[in-house]
């Protein structure tokens, strides 16, 4: 959590956006999801990925775009 910063701001309702997320053996993948969480530096998004597993990550703020 030290590398994402504070303090941490809890979205009232999510916020539809696409981010990057790096899969370890695929790379980086765009992915469609929502914003949960944001901090000054990097945003919480909870997605699901090609095979429909559902996932949550902090990405850096420039990898999220808003839908």
């Amino acid at each position: 959590m030290a590398a994402v910063g504070g303090p941490i701001t809890r979205l009232p309702e999510p916020v539809p956006v696409q981010a990057w997320v790096l899969f370890p053996a695929r790379g980086y993948l765009r992915v469609e999801g929502e914003a949960t969480a944001y901090t000054p530096r990097a945003g919480h998004v909870r997605f699901h990925d090609e095979d429909g597993r559902t996932g949550s990550v902090w990405v850096w703020a420039n990898a999220i775009t808003r839908r």
